[in-house]
């Protein structure tokens, strides 16, 4: 399957945890209801940790993210007949993530009934601070250029405790960029989790808020590609 269970149990496994946390933050009569933004960081960071656990022990690289798969591609570091296993896998696993979390809090879901008490898209997505289009762009781009170029320099991050130096990074990434827009730095995480929010029966949902998606979809990827090809400029 060319890495495709991996990233698919490993991704599903990224979800269930990180819009859990979001999902405790935001949803009413959760214990976790209003905790701050080190707890978004540090269980973003984890369960990236333990998604890429998953996909290295059932055989991919890890990466959870189409916006490693594509630029490792594009710049040589990954095989190509691999691209389109991972990335469906990536996006797949990430939309039964969020069923997951959909059916865990579902009477957390019920019990609040307004985007004002926090159902909102932000829960399963990124939404921006300020709402800047190039500004959220540039964020992004940011936050994801620098997330690969460490990543290009820990070399194969699913051995050892590499798993959870990843998540480590990903940690200081949201409590120091991450704050303007969320930190998406991964496209299957955001979008495969707001097409669920948007399509499911999720009670009193808001809105899916899709004329921002393209924010988190290019800015990581357009990131990514400027870290890679920066990396190779380094070491030529």
């Amino acid at each position: 399957m060319h890495g495709f269970i991996g990233e698919f149990f490993g991704t599903m496994i990224l979800i269930v945890l990180g819009c859990g946390a979001c999902a405790s933050v935001n949803l009413k009569q959760s214990y976790g209801r209003g905790s701050n933004w080190w707890y978004i960081s540090i269980s973003w960071g984890l369960a990236v940790t333990m998604g890429v656990y998953v996909a290295g022990f059932l055989g991919s690289q890890g990466h959870l993210n189409p916006a490693v798969t594509i630029p490792y591609a594009i710049f040589g570091l990954f095989p190509w007949h691999s691209v389109l296993p991972y990335l469906s896998g990536k996006f797949l696993g990430a939309f039964v993530g969020a069923i997951i979390v959909i059916i865990q809090f579902y009477p957390q879901f019920k019990v609040t009934k307004t985007p004002k008490e926090g159902n909102t898209v932000g829960i399963f997505a990124t939404r921006p601070a300020i709402k800047n289009g190039l500004f959220n762009f540039l964020s992004e781009f940011i936050a994801t250029f620098a997330f690969i170029f460490i990543l290009l320099n820990l070399g194969n991050f699913t051995s050892g405790l590499k798993p959870f130096m990843v998540g480590l990074v990903i940690a200081v990434i949201g409590t120091c960029l991450g704050s303007t827009t969320g930190f998406a730095l991964n496209p299957a995480r955001d979008w495969s989790p707001r097409l669920a929010y948007t399509i499911l029966p999720v009670p009193n949902k808001g809105k899916g808020e899709w004329s921002y998606a393209w924010v988190p979809m290019l800015g990581p990827l357009a990131g990514s590609l400027f870290a890679c090809w920066i990396e190779q400029l380094a070491t030529i």
